[in-house]
């Protein structure tokens, strides 16, 4: 059938490789042949309750990133699957060995959910570009780092950082603090103490609750009584919700306290509404109102979308995230995850998300993040107009330092 010699051997070659990568035992460290194509894996919440700022909205922008770069790649081209892992770590995990080891993903973007970053990063390590987005454990480009892993939006320690040295420069300078009575308020709760205090601030109370709460009532009249000029919610999902609500029926930021969040997104504006929200400042490294590129961005993602909902900050970081790699897969000449990786570390990220940013030896993208307080409802102009800057901070100043990175492999480049 084939005239030409090099081509039927190539092919058969080509077919030898596939069928014995899809008949490897799972997890074997199998390499992975340049068989035509670049696959990139989306892996989130697909429709739970971590869906609105990620979800969809991610895969959206990875549309868009590959749309944007052209479509392919080094003549290859570009496909996209994905996959939901539902919060649960063994989910996740087994999605992308299938991925990696079987249907030759090469770079897996977003999560949302340390467990599963954590695991993911873990057993793809040299075998797939990892491209953390929406998870927040530090662990990430710390004792978990990866030599193919990346975090590329915030991180736990970050978080404390930004918003605990912003909140103390602006006058909060005595916190309390609700805490979720599990490992991730504990951490966060850690981090916190670690920043407000030496910068001058006191914590002068600290609640911790059940995660299984609904009830906050408790909780925010010890923070009321306490007259700390900040109050500090370090919970999650529908406990942050509930939280920031009831905290709007006890007139707390109408009593001269100042809310902060800890992980929270534009799309949780949206559903509590301006007028629980008010007042309550967070930081986020992106904010689709920004920027005219911010803007354009947001216009071009609603189209995408076939939406008018505003993107995230995770959602605009996968944005990123693509495109850096494709530039990446373009600049190493294969789709080698190692290879990619190196050029992933040396080269500037430039795009509307990150001007200019640089990834840092241990996997760190160092882009900036910003303090941005919600508006009342009489400032905001219009619809998903919720944000108003408050203080812009440095990478250098909020990102923990390389100095006090335990990646192993930080000190091999």
């Amino acid at each position: 059938m084939f005239k030409n010699g090099s081509v039927r051997k190539r092919l058969l070659l080509a077919f030898v490789s596939t069928v014995v990568g899809a008949l490897a035992p799972a997890g074997a460290p199998v390499a992975q042949p340049s068989n035509g194509v670049v696959r990139i894996g989306v892996l989130n919440d697909q429709a739970g309750p971590y869906s609105d700022p990620q979800g969809p909205g991610s895969v959206a922008s990875a549309q868009l990133a590959i749309k944007d770069f052209g479509g392919k790649v080094l003549g290859k081209s570009i496909e996209l699957v994905v996959g939901d892992h539902q919060n649960k770590a063994d989910i996740g995990a087994s999605i992308a060995r299938k991925w990696i080891d079987v249907e030759g993903v090469d770079a897996i973007v977003d999560f949302g959910n340390s467990a599963v970053s954590l695991a993911v990063q873990d057993l793809a390590r040299n075998k797939a570009v990892i491209l953390n987005v929406s998870s927040v454990t530090d662990r990430l480009f710390g004792e978990n780092c990866s030599p193919t892993g990346f975090v590329w939006n915030y991180d736990s320690s970050t978080i404390a950082n930004a918003i605990g040295r912003a909140a103390v420069k602006g006058g909060g300078d005595t916190w309390f603090l609700i805490v979720a009575d599990y490992s991730f308020g504990h951490s966060l709760q850690q981090q916190i103490e670690r920043v407000v205090v030496p910068a001058g601030g006191k914590i002068v109370g600290v609640a911790r609750h059940p995660v299984a709460t609904s009830d906050f009532s408790a909780y925010l009249v010890q923070g009321q009584a306490s007259k700390a000029k900040v109050i500090a919610v370090l919970n999650a999902g529908d406990n942050t919700t509930n939280t920031l609500k009831q905290a709007a029926e006890f007139g707390i930021v109408e009593g001269g306290q100042k809310l902060a969040a800890t992980t929270f997104y534009i799309t949780n504006v949206h559903s509590l509404g301006l007028k629980a929200a008010q007042g309550l400042q967070f930081v986020v490294p992106f904010y689709w109102d920004q920027d005219d590129a911010a803007r354009e961005f947001t216009r071009r993602w609603r189209a995408e979308r076939g939406t008018q909902n505003a993107p995230s900050h995770l959602q605009a970081g996968v944005y990123s995230a693509v495109l850096a790699y494709l530039r990446a897969v373009e600049a190493a000449g294969t789709d080698d995850p190692v290879k990619v990786s190196e050029k992933i570390h040396e080269l500037p990220v430039n795009d509307f998300y990150a001007k200019g940013a640089k990834v840092r030896a241990d996997g760190r993208l160092m882009k900036g993040m910003t303090l941005y307080e919600v508006k009342s409802p009489a400032e905001s102009k219009g619809p998903w107009d919720y944000l108003k800057a408050v203080r812009d901070m440095p990478a250098e100043d909020v990102i923990r330092p390389l100095s006090e990175s335990n990646c192993p492999f930080a000190d091999a480049r």
